[in-house]
């Protein structure tokens, strides 16, 4: 092979400006078809979907971080789809790394276009269009593709998704300082009167940045329906003798609840100091309730009904 050929083959050859292109695009570039099969076959270029194809090296670096690889994949479905999108929903939390309940399947891309548009869609099971607009406001770039913001991504998402979903998402928004609650009201302004708003509202007056994790805010969720009185989020607890900093408390019941994801017991260790420090907490006066991920999930009510047990006792005490 001719040296001029070897140096045609490098990354460096190809335009800084695309990372991901369709054949045409790359043509656009300088890149030939004849050009463009032997890149690939070099694996200068890798194709991504059919009649798209990325820069290797780019594609090397996007499988170490789940963020940048779920952008390259929006990026190839907006190269095919032609239609002023922009990534959105569920696929612009996972850009933006917010938390999801249910992890949507990664290979599916969500995008939204604006109304008029009359570019086909047809044909792509693994892209999921929307239809509405979305104003320059609400579009940030990240990691090379134009996407939702952070406060439009809760607000779509909140339209979209059960209550207990959109919490999720936007605790974890707001708790990660990706947004605000300001700005998550100003896009509701913006949207109001939209499918899904009054839904939206909910979850944004009830989203807490307090909240840690998902455990925690599906956690918040089912006390709220099993109608308990809101508990106060992340509270030391113990005064001068101090003692921890407990997920949940009710203080005129002085009743306390951890939420229990599988870290805190990974070890033999966790687990001794957390019964240690449960003992600490019930010598300063406090009822100690549990909740796992099975029970807060599947058996609510048993939570709920153990949380009052102990709003009982500690009234009698």
């Amino acid at each position: 092979m001719a040296r001029n050929e070897l140096v045609d083959a490098s990354p460096q050859s190809l335009s800084r400006r695309l990372e991901v292109a369709t054949a045409a695009g790359w043509s656009t570039a300088g890149v030939s078809p004849a050009k463009l099969r032997r890149l690939v076959r070099q694996g200068t270029l890798l194709p991504l979907r059919r009649g798209v194809y990325a820069r290797a090296d780019v594609a090397a670096a996007a499988t170490r971080d789940p963020q940048r690889e779920h952008a390259l994949r929006t990026a190839a479905a907006l190269a095919v789809t032609r239609s002023g999108a922009v990534a959105s929903h569920q696929s612009a939390a996972v850009i933006h790394g917010m938390d999801l309940f249910g992890r949507p399947p990664t290979d599916v891309v969500s995008l939204t276009r604006p109304p008029g548009n009359r570019a086909s869609h047809s044909g792509w099971s693994d892209i999921e269009v929307h239809t509405a607009e979305v104003a320059a406001e609400h579009v940030a770039q990240l990691h090379g593709v134009p996407v939702t913001s952070a406060a439009r991504t809760v607000v779509d998402l909140a339209r979209a998704l059960p209550f207990r979903n959109g919490v999720v998402v936007a605790d974890s928004a707001i708790h990660a300082r990706k947004t605000t609650k300001p700005e998550l009201q100003a896009v509701l302004a913006h949207c109001a009167g939209w499918p899904g708003i009054k839904s939206a509202r909910r979850v944004v007056e009830f989203s807490d940045a307090l909240s840690e994790s998902v455990l925690e805010s599906i956690t918040r969720v089912a006390l709220h329906e099993q109608g308990l009185p809101p508990p106060a989020l992340q509270v030391k607890v113990g005064g001068d003798g101090f003692i921890g900093r407990v997920d949940f408390l009710w203080a005129e019941y002085a009743t306390i609840l951890e939420a229990d994801g599988a870290l805190k017991y990974a070890n033999t260790q966790r687990a001794i100091d957390q019964l240690k420090r449960d003992e600490l907490l019930r010598d300063a006066g406090f009822q100690v309730v549990h909740c796992t991920w099975n029970r807060i999930l599947h058996e609510p009510e048993a939570v709920v009904a153990a949380i009052r047990a102990a709003f009982r006792r500690s009234a009698r005490a």
